[in-house]
């Protein structure tokens, strides 16, 4: 099954990027000089998707001029408002719902990752009502690891997940395969008072439909603060070269 849709969530404000952003859109703070949101499309292109689903609020009317004044081969897109943008990112995922009703790729537009990755979790097969996470279990290399969201896993399910789960053996790292599902749980968990993706996520793994997706030796970063997005700039001009087509990683020197 061929996997053409993607969402991306790129609504908030962005809060701790704002000395770098000078109050415009985390989505559009350049990373090597590259808007962080163009690289997270260039990435998920490159894996094998083209119809991209972006969840815009605050200031949105920036990211779409951006990109309405770039051309970007083989990608079309679909903006959607999210007026409630200071509300949590589940909230964000669920104003998508009438657009999306076979899988699809979710993407956060802050987390960096490399095309291998996605293209990887894209070959997976998923069954009606499940959703499957990206984990990485290495836990030691992962940069900022008190921000990172935590999970646990049980027989290749995930049984819990959350920023302050106590005891946990893998990361969340943004990126997932979704039957649309995802948005029932999102509105199971909203309407139990938690709007965030996370709280949709329990609602999953409580009924055994959260799948992980160990990522092996990928990379991935969380570009949350000035200080991620200078370790990340590092990472993408040291390391992150790939050929899909020859399946081979290739390092710049």
């Amino acid at each position: 099954m061929k996997v053409s849709d993607c969402l991306i969530l790129a609504a908030g404000n962005g809060r701790r990027m704002q000395p770098l952003s000078a109050g415009g859109p985390k989505p559009l703070a350049p990373v090597c000089g590259t808007p962080l949101l163009e690289h997270i499309i260039l990435a998920a292109r490159e894996a094998g998707v083209s119809n991209f689903h972006v969840v815009v609020g605050y200031r949105g009317d920036l990211i779409r001029e951006y990109f309405g004044q770039r051309r970007l081969d083989g990608v079309s897109f679909d903006w959607i408002e999210n007026p409630d943008y200071h509300q949590e990112n589940g909230i964000s995922a669920l104003t998508a719902r009438a657009r999306l009703h076979e899988p699809f790729l979710l993407l956060m537009a802050d987390h960096l990752f490399q095309p291998s990755t996605a293209w990887a979790l894209l070959q997976e097969p998923i069954s009606e009502g499940e959703v499957i996470l990206a984990v990485d279990r290495k836990i030691d290399s992962v940069f900022d690891l008190d921000d990172a969201t935590k999970v646990r896993r049980e027989g290749g399910k995930v049984v819990d997940i959350g920023k302050e789960i106590p005891a946990y053996d893998a990361l969340d790292t943004g990126m997932f395969l979704c039957t649309p599902a995802l948005f029932d749980a999102l509105e199971s968990a909203s309407r139990n008072g938690d709007g965030s993706l996370s709280g949709g996520m329990r609602e999953l793994a409580s009924g055994r439909r959260l799948r992980a997706f160990d990522i092996g030796e990928g990379r991935w970063v969380d570009v949350d603060t000035p200080v991620a997005l200078t370790y990340a700039e590092r990472l993408l001009e040291c390391e992150w070269q790939f050929d899909l087509v020859k399946g081979e990683k290739t390092y710049a020197a």
